[in-house]
């Protein structure tokens, strides 16, 4: 008997740099942010909740107060501040949220300081205006010369796609997850 119904996984394509895995690819419906701030609070209560655990550190450098309405909401703690040079606090957070792109620093600077108040394990979670298709490579470049590690790309639309239809999803904003690399700094490839 002949097995005629096993097939091997597809090759992942995309997003894919040499020696490094794949990186996975999320769609959340969530609405777009207004005009002037980083997210929805949609998008806020989704990145407490997946990427965070109660009494966690959040670093909040997001425009608008999203992102803080659900630090309080889940029983996080945070630092609510911007991405000033000083002010960070000497404690290490699970999570770092910005929008793009970060004002009074260079991006690998800006990397740097984030890789410095990273917890083991944690998160930076930088958040871009769709529409530029090099930007998230140039946000990715810079973040591994600091030490970071490319670990996921949200992808957040208003209208989500449907089983069995042909939709175009409408998406508004890039989320690009970052950790620190395995890699020590000036090995990592880009």
């Amino acid at each position: 008997m002949t097995d005629r119904n096993h097939h091997r996984a597809p090759v992942p394509v995309g997003d894919v740099v040499p020696g490094d895995p794949p990186v996975p690819i999320t769609v959340w419906p969530v609405p777009a942010p207004h005009e002037g701030e980083t997210m929805s609070n949609a998008m806020g209560v989704r990145l407490v909740h997946n990427l965070t655990h109660p009494s966690d550190l959040i670093i909040d450098l997001a425009e608008g107060p999203q992102l803080a309405h659900a630090i309080i909401a889940a029983h996080r703690r945070s630092h609510l501040q911007t991405a000033r040079p000083a002010g960070w606090g000497r404690e290490s957070a699970t999570l770092i949220v910005t929008g793009w792109p970060v004002p009074d620093a260079s991006p690998f600077e800006f990397f740097l300081r984030c890789r410095a108040h990273l917890a083991p394990g944690g998160c930076v979670a930088v958040l871009l205006a769709h529409g530029d298709v090099a930007l998230p490579v140039d946000v990715v470049i810079a973040a591994k010369r600091a030490g970071l590690a490319y670990l996921q790309h949200i992808v957040a639309a208003d209208r989500p796609p449907r089983r069995g239809q042909q939709a175009q999803l409408a998406i508004h904003t890039d989320v690009l997850i970052l950790t620190r690399s395995a890699i020590k700094r000036g090995s990592a490839h880009g």
